[in-house]
C-alpha cells in the first residue's frame, strides 16, 4: 500500500504556489500520479490520495503545504485548498482505475471522532458538529458530492467555492475503501470551557474522566476504535483500512541476555493488544476491515511534537533530541510479539501472555527498576530537532519535482 502525499508536499510548491490554496497544484499532483502509477503498476494494487487530510484544519502547513501562516487563514481558504484536494483525489482515482484496473484507491483522514461531555441534548449536538469536521472530508471522496450540511454552513458563513465546470463530474469517481489512524478519542461538549483540555495531540478536546494516559497525555481507548470502525462502515458500507495505531512514548535500552540491546515495552505490547482485540470485536460484528498497519516500524521523528524521544516503533534507533547517538538499531520486544501476531493470523492475540492496560500503569515503576540503562557516547553533530522535523514534512521528494514550474 502507497500513500501518495504523506506530510511532504515539496518545499518549492509550498513557497512559489502556497501549497494547496492553489489550484496549480491539481495538474502538478495528476503528472505525479501518472509516473508513479505507470511505474509501479505491475507491483502496487493498494493506495491512497492524502495522508489525513483533514489536518488542514489543524496544521495547514503540515497537513496541505500552505505557506501563508495559520493565523492569517480563513475558512474559505482552508475550504477552498480542501476543494483542490478532493478534485485531485477524484482525479488520481480515475486515473489509477484506468491504468491499474484492478487496482484500489483509499482515502485516509484523521480519526479523531468525539464522545459528548455528557447525555445533555446540547453535548449531543456539539458531538455531531465535531464529528462532521472529520466526516466532511471522508463523505466528498466516498460519496462524490459535497454534503447538504457543509453547503448549508457556506451559506450562512458566505463562504464560496471556486469550482471549474468539470470538478462535480470528477468528484463522482469514489475511492474504493476508506482509511484512517486512530490513536486516542476524545470528548467535547456545547462548552468546552467548563472542563479541562485534553494534553493530547494537535486535535485533543475535552478531556476524559475514565480513561488512562500516555506520557504525552493521549488518552488510551482501545473501545473507541471499535466505535470508530463501526461508525465509518454504517455511514459508507466500504471496505476499511486502519492505517496508523500506535503509542507514543519514551522508551528505556536495556541490556538484553544475548549481548546487545533491547526495550521491555510491555507498555505498548499492551496498548496493542488491546487495540486488536477491539478490531476484532469490530469484524464480529459485520465490519470489513480491510487490514491494520501499526504506527510503525523504525523510530521516526514524532509529526506532532518533533520529538526523537517520543517513540512509537518496534525498533529501537540510537538517536536522540540534542542529535548525539550512533543510529545503531535494536529490536525491541514488541518487536517478536507483533511478528508472532502476523505469522498467527492473530490467533497469539488470545495466549495469556501480556496484561494489557496493566502493562501501561507499571511502565513508570519498571523505568526507574532500569538502573542498567547504557549511555551511548555522542559520535554525530548536533541536529536541531525543528530542522529534522521540517526535513521530514517538507522534503524535496517524487517526481513532480522535476516539472518545469
Amino acid at each position: 500500500m502507497v500513500t501518495l502525499s504523506h506530510y511532504e508536499t515539496p518545499l518549492h510548491l509550498a513557497k512559489t504556489y502556497d501549497g494547496w490554496r492553489s489550484r496549480r497544484l491539481i495538474g502538478f499532483f495528476e503528472h505525479y500520479c501518472r509516473v508513479v502509477f505507470e511505474r509501479y503498476k505491475d507491483k502496487v494494487k493498494y493506495w491512497m490520495t492524502f495522508n489525513e487530510i483533514n489536518a488542514i484544519w489543524h496544521f495547514p502547513l503540515m497537513g496541505a503545504g500552505i505557506w501563508t501562516p495559520k493565523e492569517q487563514l480563513t475558512k474559505q481558504d482552508k475550504y477552498q485548498a480542501a476543494h483542490h484536494e478532493f478534485v485531485a483525489s477524484a482525479l488520481a482515482t480515475k486515473l489509477l482505475h484506468e491504468i491499474i484496473p484492478d487496482a484500489k484507491m483509499g482515502c485516509m483522514v484523521l480519526g479523531a471522532l468525539s464522545y459528548p461531555m455528557t447525555p445533555k441534548p446540547e453535548d449531543m449536538t456539539a458531538m455531531m458538529e465535531a464529528d462532521r469536521n472529520v466526516m466532511f472530508f471522508s463523505d466528498v471522496q466516498a460519496r462524490g458530492y459535497y454534503p447538504s450540511y457543509v453547503k448549508k454552513l457556506w451559506e450562512r458563513e458566505d463562504i464560496c467555492i471556486q469550482m471549474e465546470p468539470e470538478d462535480e463530474n470528477l468528484l463522482r469517481h469514489t475511492v474504493d475503501y476508506i482509511s484512517f489512524s486512530y490513536y486516542m478519542s476524545k470528548c467535547t461538549a456545547a462548552d468546552c470551557s467548563q472542563y479541562s483540555k485534553g494534553a493530547g495531540n494537535l486535535t485533543s478536546g475535552v478531556k476524559k474522566p475514565y480513561l488512562k494516559e500516555s506520557e504525552w497525555g493521549w488518552q488510551i481507548d482501545p473501545e473507541g476504535l471499535r466505535y470508530t470502525l463501526n461508525y465509518f462502515y454504517d455511514r459508507y458500507q466500504k471496505p476499511l483500512f486502519i492505517a496508523e495505531n500506535g503509542l507514543g512514548a519514551a522508551d528505556q535500552l536495556v541490556a538484553d541476555n544475548r549481548g546487545s540491546f533491547t526495550v521491555e515495552d510491555d507498555y505498548r505490547i499492551g496498548y496493542m493488544k488491546d487495540h486488536l482485540l477491539a478490531v476484532e470485536k469490530a469484524l464480529d460484528e459485520g465490519v470489513d476491515v480491510m487490514g491494520y498497519a501499526a504506527w510503525g516500524c523504525i523510530d521516526v521523528v514524532s509529526a506532532s511534537t518533533a520529538q526523537l524521544k517520543k517513540r512509537y516503533d518496534f525498533i529501537y534507533v540510537d538517536r536522540n533530541d540534542d542529535g548525539s547517538g550512533t543510529l545503531t538499531r535494536y529490536k525491541k520486544k514488541s518487536f517478536q510479539w507483533y511478528k508472532n501476531i502476523i505469522e498467527t493470523n492473530g490467533r497469539a492475540l488470545h495466549e495469556k501472555t501480556y496484561h494489557p492496560i496493566n502493562a501501561w500503569s507499571n511502565k513508570k515503576t519498571r523505568r526507574q527498576q532500569l538502573s542498567s540503562s547504557i549511555s551511548i557516547p555522542n559520535t554525530y553533530i548536533y541536529l536541531c530537532r525543528k530542522i529534522i522535523a521540517a526535513a521530514v514534512f517538507l522534503a524535496e521528494k517524487y517526481s513532480y519535482l522535476c516539472l518545469s514550474i
